[in-house]
């Protein structure tokens, strides 16, 4: 099971506090394990962005429910020809998440360093995914706290890696039939939405979060290291 990091004296804000539509919450505090973690269970998260430390809260707020993912008949063909594991490779997906010729690229080394951190505590997780080469084709990372997965960020090296990696994640939390489990991905964009993401209101979310944080965790069950396997997709 993971391990609690020792407190922190930060004293984050109540994001329920906030008017409605405003997503910068606050600036500043650290990105030590126990901030981080202190921010997931209230329903904030940390983005560096020029050298300082921005907490967000999205008011809509994207959201996916595990056993709702949304398959669609070509990614349902394309999933034969790839295996996933969990925690396998949680560095080299993190790098490459952080590739800085990526558009749009926000991982620091100092935010890399915290999520290895969480890693080796037992909070964080990535979802790796090979093709038939033995690969590494794409992949995600996020934080599991209780039923919540913060999905952090995505890559891919290959054509539908990335969506993959999103129903590979679905389908082991899914696993236990708990309806409570969520994966928060933070803001939807139409890609996200094509695989089941919603949009829905904070009010809404951080009552869902309330329910999900006194769920076990699913992916801390899970052998670390283990050999890729085929996506255990079941249909609906």
């Amino acid at each position: 099971m993971p391990v609690e990091p020792p407190p922190v004296g930060w004293v984050l804000p109540d994001p329920s506090r906030v008017e409605a539509g405003r997503e910068l919450i606050a600036v500043g505090a650290d990105l030590s394990p126990g901030s981080l973690l202190a921010g997931y269970r209230s329903g904030l998260f940390a983005m560096p962005e020029r050298g300082l430390i921005m907490w967000w809260s999205p008011d809509p707020r994207g959201v996916l429910r595990p056993g709702a993912v949304h398959v669609s008949r070509s990614l349902r063909r394309a999933l034969p020809g790839f295996t996933v594991s969990v925690d396998r490779a949680f560095a080299d997906v993190v790098a490459g998440c952080a590739d800085p010729h990526r558009p749009g690229g926000w991982i620091s080394r100092a935010y890399r360093r915290s999520y290895q951190r969480l890693h080796e505590l037992g909070w964080a997780h990535s979802v790796e995914v090979w093709d038939g080469a033995g690969v590494l084709a794409g992949g995600l990372f996020g934080v599991e706290v209780g039923g919540l997965f913060a999905a952090e960020s995505k890559f891919h090296r290959r054509r539908d890696a990335s969506k993959v990696a999103v129903v590979a994640l679905a389908d082991r939390l899914a696993a236990d039939g708990d309806p409570r489990r969520i994966v928060d991905v933070q803001w939807a964009t139409p890609h996200l939405s094509s695989l089941g993401v919603v949009e829905i209101p904070r009010t809404r979310y951080l009552a869902a979060l309330a329910e999900a944080l006194v769920v076990p965790p699913a992916l801390a069950d899970q052998a670390p290291g283990a050999g890729p396997s085929r996506i255990r997709w079941r249909t609906t």
